[in-house]
């Protein structure tokens, strides 16, 4: 689902009160991550995760792998954390603006 530009300042308007509800470790995204995320966002929708060190390209590489294993778009990054988004298809809590 695409998300447009006020929908997107919206989310990111409501995640900055959030704190991370996932923390990568040293292995990175792993199998049990992704699982652990998929839960998250079934329950919350919008989720923080704080990702683990490394380079620019390594972090890209750890987002790449959290939304193509939960299906969830990326709404925001700053440094080592990411802010993503997953609409629940069966009890939606966050309303969209149009």
């Amino acid at each position: 689902m695409a998300l447009s530009s006020s929908q997107i300042r919206y989310l990111r308007s409501l995640a900055h009160d959030l704190s991370p509800v996932v923390l990568l470790g040293n292995k990175g995204a792993t199998e049990a991550v992704v699982k652990e995320l998929d839960q998250a966002l079934g329950i919350h929708e919008l989720v923080k995760v704080k990702l683990s060190g490394g380079d620019k390209d390594e972090r890209q590489a750890q987002i790449d792998v959290l939304t193509e294993g939960t299906g969830a778009e990326k709404i925001h990054q700053i440094g080592h954390v990411v802010v993503l988004f997953r609409r629940n298809a069966d009890e939606p809590k966050i309303a969209l603006p149009r």
